[in-house]
């Protein structure tokens, strides 16, 4: 069962972060706490799935739960590698190729970290920061890139931990799946 609780932990913890960054106005991208919460979501579905195949001893719902559950940890385990194993050059490319293709992130960005453009600051161009109004503004790129290896090494770690009690979770469900149903009639099992 303490499975079962860790996984409806990190599907807790996802739905949270997405209303705490909506909440306090650091994320304003609808797609991405959608996806965030729509994670979150079907984690909590998934828990719950094994949790009543526990209670109930539905082979069934074990079984999916334990195929399901699996898959999840091959998502995340290769996430959490991926975010470990990026290097530097890496990291500011992935942050350029992100810079470029959404608008709503940039502004949310450059007011949250108070700088404009990713490497230089064109005048055409618009800022939403507010260092603007002074005309000394940092660009975004390096502040960016000094707070995005110590993002992803938190990220992979946390998801290494849960990764790894995820195939505990297959493990446990595949040895309690096999067990015989203590309420079923004795006499069935002779």
């Amino acid at each position: 069962l303490c499975v079962f609780s860790s996984l409806q932990l990190v599907s807790l913890l996802l739905i949270g972060i997405a209303a705490w960054g909506i909440g306090f106005g650091l994320i304003s991208s609808f797609r991405v706490v959608g996806v965030v919460i729509a994670v979150g979501v079907f984690l909590f579905f998934i828990a719950l799935v094994g949790l009543i195949g526990a209670v109930k001893h539905h082979q069934v719902l074990l079984f999916f739960y334990m195929i399901i559950l699996l898959l999840v940890f091959i998502v995340q385990f290769s996430v959490s590698c991926a975010c470990l194993a990026l290097n530097e050059d890496q990291q500011s490319e992935l942050l350029e190729v992100g810079w470029n293709n959404t608008n709503s992130a940039r502004s949310d960005i450059e007011r949250n970290l108070n700088c404009c453009g990713f490497r230089v600051f064109y005048s055409n161009e618009t800022c939403a920061a507010d260092c603007l109004r002074t005309l000394h503004c940092r660009p975004c790129a390096p502040i960016m890139e000094e707070y995005s290896g110590m993002v992803l090494r938190f990220v992979g770690g946390i998801g290494l931990f849960f990764s790894f009690t995820e195939i505990l979770g297959v493990w446990l469900t595949y040895r309690y799946r096999n067990q015989k149903d203590p309420r079923a009639n004795p006499s069935a099992f002779i």
